[in-house]
């Protein structure tokens, strides 16, 4: 992908000469090659003939694709392919053999359907690393259930803690549960990368999408098995840390403030003119301050709520206390600060048109990820990529004749 006003790019990358062949569809898997394919790593990604990736056509669009799109499969090369079909199955097994990562995020057993399971993968390619994202995982009595992020936030306790206590659980606005499964399997196929470095073989990396939103969970289950205690919604409010909260503004507007550090709560308490509660023994840790949660929260937007949310903010800064607006989208892309640290790209996307998009993230210092191409049309690069395997034209065409590919 051409970043706009620059032709040059940014070449290589700490993952360059890494081969990642991408299976699968929609999120998990493909966020996890994505961000692979940001840091240098040469990805593959296979897709059904004549219907691509249902990503293509999901939310909002532009020119007949997907804007998500545009992000999820940037640095990304398409290859067609019908993994129903021997011949299919047979590009794929090559592909595998000269690759180190392989990324799948079907039901368990559907490679195993389509001879592409690990014991024929990886003979061929002992170290191979095959990344595998399920809801349930490779095992267990509930393996074979369908499970998507929505299903997996749920077992995986997040639901259950979000939102008001008097009404029903609700959903973050985004698939939190296949992010976060994706970084999981980011995490497990560096590290077996780095095994293989060390002299290892490859490996199978077994990411359950319910167990990446449990990962996160905190103190939930040791809270009830040592306590008998249910974390329950807590609406704004950050159960057993204080003051962390939503604050109303005179204006109408809210203002987050967090000031459950120890040395933050005395700032705060002294920039609202509570002296009192400042120097309330029994408010001077966080346990003590958990326990009155109310009376502090009480005494903070009473202060909030006689000015506006300039002034608070103003306030906050100056007392050192960390504090902020809840942005919306508009608001993300207008601010400096994300502008400055390269958070919002500028890039000529797909169908040629200009398009704003989420920068790389982590940075690093010496060797950054970069955005390289822009997200491919189906099947893009199949040619390309076949030749590279020594299929000829007359074999592609009689793929092609076939609908294999």
């Amino acid at each position: 992908m051409r970043l706009a006003g620059d032709e040059g790019g940014v070449d290589g990358g700490p993952l360059a000469g890494v081969r990642v062949l991408e299976l699968g569809s929609l999120i998990a898997g493909p966020f996890c090659a994505k961000t692979l394919a940001d840091f240098g790593a040469e990805v593959v990604k296979i897709e059904p003939p004549g219907e691509g990736d249902p990503l293509r056509r999901w939310r909002r669009m532009r020119n007949g694709v997907s804007l998500w799109w545009e992000v999820q499969s940037r640095n990304k090369r398409s290859v067609s392919v019908d993994l129903r079909q021997p011949e299919g199955q047979e590009i794929v097994r090559a592909l595998a053999s000269h690759s180190d990562i392989v990324i799948e995020n079907f039901r368990p057993g559907a490679l195993e359907k389509w001879n592409l399971g690990w014991e024929q993968l990886s003979a061929a390619n002992p170290n191979l690393i095959l990344v595998r994202v399920s809801g349930y995982g490779q095992s267990g009595p509930y393996r074979d259930r369908p499970g998507f992020a929505a299903i997996a936030e749920a077992f995986g306790g997040l639901r259950y803690v979000t939102g008001f206590p008097d009404r029903p659980p609700v959903r973050p606005n985004l698939s939190i549960g296949d992010t976060l499964a994706s970084l999981h399997g980011v995490i497990g196929a560096l590290l077996a990368l780095y095994h293989i470095r060390s002299g290892g073989r490859g490996q199978v990396i077994d990411v359950a999408l319910y167990e990446s939103v449990f990962n996160v969970m905190e103190s939930l289950l040791p809270d009830y098995d040592a306590q008998g205690y249910v974390r329950e919604r807590s609406g704004s409010a950050l159960p057993g840390i204080a003051p962390s909260n939503l604050y109303p503004c005179r204006d109408g507007s809210y203002v987050l403030i967090a000031g459950n550090a120890d040395s933050l709560y005395r700032r705060l308490m002294s920039a609202i003119g509570r002296a009192d509660l400042r120097d309330d023994p029994a408010l001077a840790k966080n346990d003590g301050r958990a326990a009155q949660m109310a009376r502090i929260d009480d005494a903070i937007a009473a202060w909030t709520s006689q000015r506006s949310q300039a002034e608070v903010l103003a306030a906050m800064e100056r007392a050192e206390v960390p504090a902020g607006r809840i942005y919306n989208a508009a608001d993300i892309a207008a601010d400096p600060h994300y502008a400055a640290r390269g958070m919002i790209q500028s890039v000529i996307a797909g169908d040629g048109e200009p398009l704003k998009v989420p920068g790389v993230v982590p940075r690093l210092s010496a060797t950054p990820g970069a955005i390289r191409r822009a997200a491919p049309r189906l099947g893009e690069h199949t040619e390309e990529v076949l030749r590279g395997l020594g299929y000829d034209a007359a074999r592609i065409a009689a793929l092609r004749d076939k609908g294999a590919i």
